[in-house]
């Protein structure tokens, strides 16, 4: 059985529906990407069109189980450890030894962060390594992350914690001893050793919810390589919600690609998509 074409409508449909549970947008060139992304669930399903497919979400998901699988599948995953390693060396030569300057003051040895499009864990598990590594000993610190995404396959790979090993490439050599290497049927792959898992709590949050920002106090947020997939207006709300989510002071990191120019008078830029938030 082979799929009819994705046509002008159906790619309408699809495209705001998209954009309505993920925040995504996407412009006419990423119509043969859509296309051949959802072709494989149209095969599962047995359905002969897009359109099909489309009814199928609207009408006969009442539990939005193929609403995960189609954001899901549209998401992208490029990650990496340690990836963009400027944010993880300010971290660990600027904003921690900062932090630690202020508990002789009587500040708290409280740590929150949170891996806001964190895709398979590997920024995750960098930013426990880098935290861990940074603050020994580790002493009368409470330090605890979440790592959030909107794909839920790609969250299942975060909690197992388990990488090939050429994955290794990019993490620093003194900090690969935060990663157990596989023997016998896992030869060939490498595990995120227990002390580093258990810094880290994965949620699925969608950044498009207004409720997930309420009530929470972070000291910093990676939210990298997620708002350029966002239309104007979206990436407004999403950085609002963020510094909503901040302590005041508190670290807002973003991709290479991305910046908060025009976008909000909250933040000062510290240089290299870092951005400090300021007292209202």
């Amino acid at each position: 059985m082979m799929e009819s074409a994705l046509g002008d409508r159906e790619f309408a449909l699809l495209r705001d529906l998209v954009k309505v549970h993920s925040g995504i947008a996407l412009n006419d060139l990423k119509r043969p990407l859509l296309q051949a992304r959802l072709a494989k669930r149209l095969r599962q399903l047995g359905l002969q069109s897009y359109r099909e497919y489309y009814d199928h979400l609207i009408r006969r998901d009442p539990h939005a189980e193929e609403r995960d699988l189609f954001i899901n599948a549209l998401t992208t995953n490029t990650t990496a450890f340690f990836r963009e390693p400027h944010h993880f060396e300010y971290l660990t030569r600027e904003w921690l030894p900062h932090l630690r300057a202020r508990v002789p003051g009587g500040a708290p040895r409280t740590l929150r962060v949170w891996s806001s499009a964190c895709s398979t864990g590997e920024e995750a598990y960098s930013l426990a390594i880098t935290l861990w590594h940074a603050l020994q000993p580790m002493a009368g610190w409470d330090v605890h992350l979440l790592a959030s995404d909107i794909d839920t396959d790609a969250l299942d790979t975060a909690r197992a914690a388990v990488y090939p090993q050429k994955s290794m490439a990019t993490v620093p050599e003194p900090l690969q001893r935060y990663f157990q290497t596989g023997t016998g049927s896992l030869a060939g792959l490498v595990r995120v050793v227990p002390r580093i898992r258990a810094m880290v709590t994965f949620a699925r949050i969608n950044l498009l919810d207004a409720t997930w920002a309420r009530g929470t106090s972070f000291d910093c947020i990676f939210c990298r390589n997620a708002i350029i997939y966002f239309d104007g207006p979206t990436k407004q709300a999403v950085v609002s919600r963020l510094a909503d989510a901040l302590r005041v002071d508190g670290l807002l990191v973003l991709g290479h690609s991305e910046s908060l120019l025009g976008r909000s008078s909250r933040f000062r830029s510290l240089g290299k998509t870092l951005y400090q938030l300021e007292a209202a």
